[in-house]
């Protein structure tokens, strides 16, 4: 078998695939060839995901797959969030031979090295051997990122990567545990990087971080999003689409507004994770609690930006949401009319400010409480989308499948959101102008526009 080659599995967010396509390229630059067959791979890598009990529960299974299915010839290395916060665990469960942390991605080369002066190889003797622990006690991600471009690309979209870890107090979250606080990257580094990906034909930009409207601060920079971007539409005015992802309650400010208002490459699209509406459980959740901001800020965001798509997020069963704050969230959620909407049930998370709190809500109520609320936005998504027949919109051409092709408006993230589905062939990569004849509840339906 070639030695120098290697099998990553990345699971979780967008925010994971940049770390992983990051440390493929670190890889690749050392003389290794990524492979999509585990068993051709003398090298094993999952940047794993280890914000919620389900994506831990998913990131052991994996990795219990790929460990009975090793060889003794194969090395299993265990990387991102799971192994920054449960390393020792992770060796407990699974017979990994390497744990790299997610604040020490760019350190992937290393461990490999170090790995194969001292294997690990299995013993016979039933004792299973102790594995290479590359988890220094930095505070935070760190910044040596040798050189590797911090992007994900798929297709002719690609997230870019403008900061990492966070400094929100949110009592329900592990992340600023996990990844430390906010380190955004210098913003030349970022322009540099985005004209790379323009020169590789990207047609879309999605910026992501923890908090994109919190870029900056730690570089002393006030309104550091709304900045970073009017340079962007400077520095690259020929990527048709940029999209902002992940940004925080009471931090999108009138610059950024006016940003988003002004230039048409800055999509009229926001991802603001809100998580609840009743004023007390988001006390508990340690989240802003003004509801009146919510309010008067997307009704000043619509009057300025007629377009605008907003998808947020829920978080139902939290402890101690009773029946009336849930009603509290579900008139909410009718009254704002969003055009998209993600929820999660509450997962107890230990060593956060919520553990104190413990898990009251039983089981069968949040999974009720989730079935009600996603089947009001479903019917709220649907007449929305039935807004949109007769009208004509830009699609982003991602795939074709029996004589049609799929796609994104603007109105759609990647991976998250709905698709457009057109008859007919169109190029993938282009970016095509539809007349939209049909209405689903996450999907549209349209024939090329003439």
């Amino acid at each position: 078998m070639n030695q120098k080659t290697f099998h990553l599995t990345s699971l979780g967010c967008a925010k994971n695939s940049v770390d992983s396509d990051s440390m493929a390229q670190l890889l690749e630059r050392d003389g290794y060839q990524a492979v999509g067959a585990p068993q051709k791979a003398s090298i094993l890598i999952v940047n794993t995901c280890g914000f919620i009990g389900p994506a831990r529960e998913e990131s052991y299974s994996v990795l219990r797959a790929l460990a009975e299915a090793k060889r003794p010839d194969q090395l299993l290395i265990a990387a991102g969030c799971l192994t920054q916060r449960y390393g020792a665990e992770v060796a407990h469960q699974v017979p990994v031979d390497g744990i790299l942390g997610t604040r020490r991605w760019m350190d992937i080369v290393e461990v490999v090295r170090r790995l194969r002066k001292s294997p690990h190889p299995s013993t016979g003797s039933g004792i299973r051997p102790e594995p290479l622990y590359h988890l220094p006690k930095t505070p935070t991600i760190g910044t040596d990122e040798n050189g590797a471009l911090r992007a994900s690309i798929a297709g002719a979209s690609a997230y870019l990567k403008i900061a990492d870890g966070c400094r929100r107090p949110c009592a329900f979250c592990a992340i600023p545990l996990i990844k430390g606080t906010t380190v955004s990257r210098p913003l030349e580094k970022i322009l540099v990087e985005a004209r790379c990906l323009r020169d590789l034909g990207i047609r879309e930009l999605v910026l992501i971080a923890q908090d994109t409207t919190d870029y900056g601060h730690d570089l002393g920079i006030q309104d550091g999003l709304a900045i970073l971007l009017e340079q962007m539409t400077v520095t690259i005015p020929d990527i048709d689409w940029i999209r902002i992802m992940y940004s925080f309650p009471g931090y999108v400010t009138d610059r950024l507004i006016d940003v988003m208002a002004s230039h048409p490459q800055v999509l009229p699209y926001l991802d603001i994770p809100l998580q609840h509406a009743a004023p007390a459980t988001l006390t508990r959740m340690r989240r802003p609690a003004n509801i009146d901001w919510v309010h008067t800020t997307i009704a000043k965001m619509r009057s300025t930006l007629p377009k605008l798509a907003i998808r947020t997020t829920f978080i139902v069963g939290y402890p101690g949401e009773t029946d009336e704050e849930f009603q509290t969230l579900l008139d909410f959620v009718e009254e704002m009319r969003f055009d998209r909407v993600g929820a999660f049930q509450f997962s107890f998370e230990s060593g956060t400010a919520s553990e104190a709190l413990g898990d009251p809500v039983p089981a069968a109520v949040k999974e009720a409480r989730y079935q009600r609320l996603m089947e009001l936005q479903q019917s709220i998504s649907l007449q929305i989308n039935h807004s949109y027949v007769g009208q004509r919109l830009d699609v982003l051409i991602e795939g074709q499948n029996k004589g049609i092709a799929i796609g994104r408006s603007y109105r759609d993230a990647p991976e998250i959101d709905g698709l457009v589905l057109v008859e007919g062939k169109a190029e993938i990569g282009s970016i095509i102008p539809v007349k939209i004849t049909g209405a689903l509840a996450y999907d549209l339906t349209g024939i090329p526009a003439k």
